[in-house]
């Protein structure tokens, strides 16, 4: 009962800091990816060079490292963050770049024909984009990119090497002070339950598109 009045507390305030991470990172990573995934489309070889490129160090790269280098680094060019807004840049950065190849893939496993259709029919590139061929990527890429939201769940425990309080940090606080693994056992059991949740999210959204 020790353990859990001192694990309590410091879950709550953690969880505030893991769920904060979770969802600023897809609001503001999956337009992002969209974007990227349309420039690695271009028929501009340097934007889709450049953007090839971002992609490549971005995913060949720990999202660890890209933490420390946001945090430390740019201060170095003049730039200082936060630690929070270091995590949230670092992290959408990070998934930005994983999401936009699912896109890409998702956008390019459409048939030209849809392109040619809009076209034939007066349609603008964006409006055809954003009516028809975007809801039918999004489709085809939903899985995939459940598989990505269940990933950023866990990778969320990375932000306690910042000193930020999450709920892996709430778990090894405790376990410190009780000589305890018991700690660890309930924030698994948090994660646990946060994946079910999201996991249950994303059967939902897909039923729903079947059902379409």
């Amino acid at each position: 009962m020790e353990i859990l009045a001192m694990f309590l507390p410091l879950m709550a305030e953690g969880m505030k800091m893991t769920l904060g991470v979770f969802v600023i990172t897809l609001v503001f990573s999956l337009p992002l990816s969209i974007l990227l995934a349309l420039l690695r489309l271009s028929p501009i070889k340097l934007l889709d060079w450049l953007t090839r490129a971002y992609i490549y160090l971005m995913r060949g790269t720990p999202l660890l490292l890209q933490m420390l280098f946001v945090f430390f680094g740019l201060p170095l060019l003049g730039i200082t963050l936060s630690r929070n807004m270091s995590i949230y840049l670092a992290f959408i950065l990070n998934y930005a770049a994983y999401f936009a190849e699912i896109f890409r893939g998702g956008i390019q496993s459409i048939p030209k024909e849809q392109w040619e259709a809009g076209k034939v029919l007066g349609l603008s590139k964006m409006y055809t984009f954003q009516k028809v061929i975007l809801p039918q990527a999004y489709a085809i890429v939903l899985p995939s990119i459940g598989n990505e939201v269940i990933t950023l769940i866990k990778d969320t425990s990375l932000v306690y090497t910042l000193g930020v309080m999450d709920i892996l940090k709430a778990a090894k606080t405790t376990s410190m002070n009780f000589s305890s693994l018991l700690p660890y056992v309930y924030v698994g059991i948090c994660y646990l339950i946060l994946v079910f949740i999201v996991s249950q999210g994303l059967e939902a959204l897909e039923k729903r598109r079947k059902g379409a």
